[in-house]
């Protein structure tokens, strides 16, 4: 099983290269190809991911927004298997492993993720964050996108390919993809940053992330859900 690692980037210089190691790790004995789907760094964003040890990896530029850059990395590789991996997630040693057990087990997922820990952040933020972010799944069946979420590329062919919006692309994706299969959530852990949400509050950044799923299940348009996700940063 061929996988195709799609990381969308924008001024990531200090977090990309520790989870590129993280991905460097979970591919020995797979075949991965890595991505980074830059949306104009002014950092050295991109002479870190040129620089990357263990795995080749492809810089490509574009617009900036986190649909249309992953988008663009999804065209540009050819795997089986796409990863959609946020620039500060560090994805666990098995888990390419993790996915191709449960893809080959179990032909009817199209796709899924893994529960989420926070190795930052206010210690409200990771007080059971992995509980809660299996619960969320369960409850709701969707996945964020700084859970990894690995899909079939057929999948995605047939669900109508990755929402290019600027917010709540990680949703809107889940959504598509369970009209046509079952998504799925590994036991195995990913470990992201809470970074925003040491520089925002924790109250406040749930708060803000609350109203905006709000707006998203009402259908309110992408541009008014960025201007609230906006507010106050």
């Amino acid at each position: 099983m061929r996988f195709s690692v799609v990381i969308p980037t924008l001024n990531e210089a200090i977090a990309l290269p520790s989870t590129l190691e993280s991905v460097s790790r979970a591919a020995v004995g797979h075949a991965v190809e890595v991505v980074v789907s830059d949306g104009g760094s002014t950092d050295s964003t991109l002479e870190r991911a040129a620089a990357a040890g263990g795995l080749p990896v492809r810089v490509i530029t574009g617009t900036a927004g986190r649909g249309r850059q992953l988008e663009a990395g999804i065209e540009a590789t050819s795997g089986e298997v796409v990863v959609l991996l946020h620039a500060d997630t560090w994805v666990p040693p098995d888990a390419f492993a993790a996915i191709q057990r449960r893809l080959v087990l179990a032909p009817e997922v199209v796709g899924g993720g893994f529960r989420k820990d926070f190795r930052d952040g206010p210690s409200l933020l990771r007080f059971g964050a992995v509980m809660r972010s299996a619960l969320y799944f369960r409850l709701t069946g969707c996945l964020y996108g700084d859970q990894a979420m690995f899909v079939r590329r057929s999948a995605l062919d047939r669900c109508g390919g990755m929402p290019p919006w600027a917010l709540m692309e990680d949703l809107e994706l889940s959504r598509r993809l369970r009209k046509v299969g079952r998504l799925v959530l590994l036991p195995q852990v990913v470990r992201t940053s809470g970074r925003r949400f040491g520089q925002q509050g924790t109250l406040r950044t749930w708060w803000r992330m609350a109203r905006v799923q709000w707006m998203y299940l009402r259908g309110r348009p992408v541009e008014e859900m960025v201007a609230v996700y906006q507010e106050g940063k």
